[in-house]
Order: C-alpha cells, then sequence, then structure tokens
C-alpha cells in the first residue's frame, strides 16, 4: 500500500465520461487527515501510519487520547485510523494529506461499515426460500425449516444459516475507479456503490489486486 486517507460518505449521483455515457458515482469527502502518529519497524515490527479525521473538541476525549494527540502535537480528531504503507519515510507527524494524493484513474479499496438492518429470518439474511404455502405447512412458510440431523451427529453444525442479526459489519469493496478528484473541496467520486449510509466514516487506500 502506497497511500491512503480517511473520508465520509457524502452520497451518490452520475457524472459524464467524455464520450457522454453515464457513470454513477458515489461522493466522498476525503480528508484533510493529519498525521498522528509512525510506526517503524524498530519500534513496533511494522511500518504504519495513524490518520486523523475530522475536529472534536479537545473536551470530549479521555485522558488517555488527549495525551496520545498532545504528543503529536496535533489538534484533537474525532476519528483515527492506521493505515500500512509500504514506505513511511515520506510523511512525518503533523503532515496533512488531502483528497489529491489520490488522482483521477486510480485503482482503490474502499472499506466501512455497512447499514445495520438489525434482526432478520433468514429470507432476507441469506436469501433462502418459502416453504408451499398451501396446505399443511401452517404459519411457518418463512421459518428455516429443519436445523439438526438425526442421532448422528445429535448437533448442529457451526455456520449453520440461520436468523440473526445483519449488516453493521466492516465490509471492503475492492478494485473501484477514481472517476474525479475536486481538491479544492477535498471530494473524490468514485465509481459505483461503497458500504455504509449516508455520513459513514470509510478508508480509501490502493487497491491491493490492482
Amino acid at each position: 500500500m502506497q497511500k491512503g486517507i480517511i473520508g465520509k460518505k457524502l452520497g451518490m449521483t452520475q457524472l459524464f465520461d467524455e464520450n457522454g455515457k453515464v457513470v454513477p458515482v458515489t461522493v466522498i469527502e476525503a480528508g484533510p487527515c493529519t498525521v498522528v502518529q509512525k510506526k517503524t519497524v524498530e519500534s513496533d515490527g511494522y511500518q504504519a501510519v495513524q490518520l486523523g479525521f475530522g475536529e472534536v473538541s479537545a473536551k470530549k476525549v479521555n485522558k488517555a487520547a488527549k495525551g496520545h494527540f498532545d504528543k503529536a502535537d496535533v489538534a484533537a480528531k474525532r476519528t483515527l485510523r492506521e493505515f500500512r504503507l509500504d514506505d513511511v519515510s515520506s510523511v512525518n507527524i503533523g503532515d496533512i494529506l488531502k483528497a489529491d494524493v489520490f488522482a483521477a484513474g486510480d485503482k482503490v479499496d474502499v472499506v466501512g461499515t455497512s447499514k445495520g438492518k438489525g434482526y432478520q429470518g433468514v429470507i432476507k439474511r441469506f436469501g433462502q426460500h418459502r416453504l408451499r404455502e398451501s396446505h399443511g405447512t401452517g404459519p411457518v412458510s418463512r421459518h428455516a425449516g429443519s436445523n439438526g440431523s438425526t442421532s448422528t451427529p445429535s448437533r448442529v453444525f457451526k455456520g449453520k444459516k440461520l436468523p440473526g442479526h445483519m449488516g453493521a459489519v466492516r465490509v471492503t469493496v475492492q478494485n473501484l475507479s477514481i472517476v474525479k478528484v475536486d481538491a479544492e473541496n477535498n471530494l473524490i467520486a468514485v465509481k459505483g456503490a461503497i458500504p455504509g449510509p449516508k455520513g459513514s466514516v470509510v478508508m480509501i487506500h490502493d487497491s491491493v489486486k490492482a
């Protein structure tokens, strides 16, 4: 990974390419992010930078976080995220990273938290089929059906698709193309959809498979 930045999902819109074709994009407010900490192989065993995004009153952070920001001599940040870069020598604590670290045409991965759906059944959660809604099935046409086997193995295997909490998990969408970068307003337009609701925090970094 050569570069990364923290952003906030603003919503979706559409742009037109040079051929007049409509391109659906997600607009992300990317940065400005402050380098709060550098991690090196000598001190931490790996190379990474910790970025801070979003302003927050110093009164609203605990003593540990306040000491962390004071040590870096930066203002308190609402969100901290870490990026494992191949080379951290090019950045220093206190540096400001903006949207122009990326350019149109770059391939990126976007990491976010998906929308929470609450407790859901197997039909919505896993796309399973209903039972017959004719005679004999009773009021259980949307139930999961039989869970386990017979006396062998006398248990339900791990990973069985059952009702439960859906969404609100970390999701990575890979190999998205950056369509446009507005450095003046710190906006990045990424082709396609990314996880999470409007206003949610996302991480953008170089695509690992490009």
